[in-house]
């Protein structure tokens, strides 16, 4: 299902319009080489006079098929299945016109290499599983028709099924660099309207905010709350304005780095890997939830002006986050009271959230000695 959703998306930013390109002319190439030995061998077939009607069938079915693959709204399953059926009867025409004993002798069939153009455009279109389906049913037919299963008959329908497998792959390898392509050319577009907003804002916004926040800095009261939160907008807009706030999702990922750097501000450090720590995109937000929980709490009980220290791990099979504060840390019996009294902040906010990604949760703390939370989750999510 996967593969097949690949292959439409190629379908729909022509990617494969030059690989539908090279197979019209592998068909029509096909066509000349079919009629050159029908020419040579026509002599020896039992029903000669039917050879010519067949290879005018199949010049005109090379004629529609290349009209219409070369339309990508015409590139659908029924099509596909009237050119694999339309080749497999001219190939069981061989039987007639050529002959079993003249097959079984070595002469080759109506069709030769004409037969194999549409296995590969269901390697294009469908990928390499489709691809492999329809050489099994051609190769299939070609064994049958030809009465003789040595060597030379298996090599066609060895020879089809490499075919099938390398133009999937290639179709595969295609889609891939061409995803890459444009969430490079996003992320391009992306930096350059961040400088520019960048740049409106430091002149702006930023100058503003460091200026409250300087001048209300030794300020009591309500004044000194104000510096303090204009200290910590200034702190999420720059880190905004650098492009670590917004998690730019690839694929079925995202990045965890991206997701807690909004939480850094003055009284909180964030640190982990210079690159993006990638993660199932469940995985990264149940994550960084339990993560926000954790901040919550120190807030809630240590009081505003705690330092905290957010760290990030990435492992080659799992990652470490490690909420760590020098506020007042937490009594030896506290966190089992408060869950049987039915506040369960730590208990499903984190420990919870951790224990459905198939992780655990570590919690050192002590009395007057801050509080450290150590999360790990696995990569791959434990269903």
């Amino acid at each position: 299902m996967w593969e097949g959703r690949r292959m439409a998306d190629a379908r729909n930013s022509g990617l494969e319009a030059p690989l539908w390109r090279a197979i019209a002319v592998y068909r029509i190439a096909a066509l000349a080489y079919t009629s050159g030995l029908v020419i040579v061998y026509v002599s020896d077939y039992w029903h000669p006079v039917w050879a010519w009607p067949v290879l005018a069938v199949m010049a005109g079915w090379t004629v529609v098929t290349t009209y219409g693959y070369a339309d990508p709204a015409r590139r659908r399953t029924p099509l596909l299945v009237a050119d694999q059926l339309v080749t497999m009867a001219v190939l069981t025409s061989s039987l007639y016109i050529v002959g079993a004993d003249e097959l079984a002798l070595g002469t080759p069939t109506i069709a030769v290499a004409w037969h194999v153009a549409p296995v590969l455009c269901w390697a294009v279109a469908r990928g390499r599983r489709a691809g492999i389906t329809a050489a099994l049913a051609m190769g299939a037919t070609d064994l049958v028709v030809r009465a003789h299963w040595d060597q030379s008959a298996w090599t066609g329908t060895v020879l089809m099924l490499l075919a099938a497998i390398a133009v999937g792959y290639l179709m595969r390898i295609a889609q891939v660099a061409q995803e890459r392509l444009e969430r490079a050319v996003e992320l391009e577009a992306a930096t350059r309207e961040r400088e520019r907003l960048a740049r409106d804002i430091h002149d702006s916004v930023l100058q503003v905010l460091a200026l409250v926040k300087r001048r209300g800095a030794g300020l009591d009261g309500e004044a000194g709350e104000l510096a303090r939160l204009a200290g910590e907008q200034e702190a999420a807009l720059r880190s905004l304005v650098a492009g670590r706030q917004t998690s730019e999702p690839v694929g079925d990922e995202l990045d965890l780095m991206a997701l807690l750097h909004p939480y850094a501000g003055p009284d909180v450090t964030v640190s982990g890997p210079a690159g993006a720590v990638r993660l199932p995109a469940h995985t990264a937000r149940e994550l960084r939830a339990a993560v926000g929980a954790a901040l919550d709490n120190v807030t809630r009980h240590c009081g505003p002006g705690t330092k905290v220290y957010l760290f990030v791990e990435d492992e080659p099979d799992e990652v470490v986050v490690t909420v760590r504060d020098d506020g007042c840390g937490i009594a030896t019996d506290r966190l089992a009271q408060a869950e049987a009294q039915g506040r369960l902040g730590v208990a499903q906010s984190i420990r919870g959230r951790v224990a459905d990604l198939g992780g655990r949760v570590q919690i050192v703390s002590a009395p007057d000695q801050g509080t450290e939370v150590e999360m790990t989750v696995p990569r791959v999510p434990i269903s």
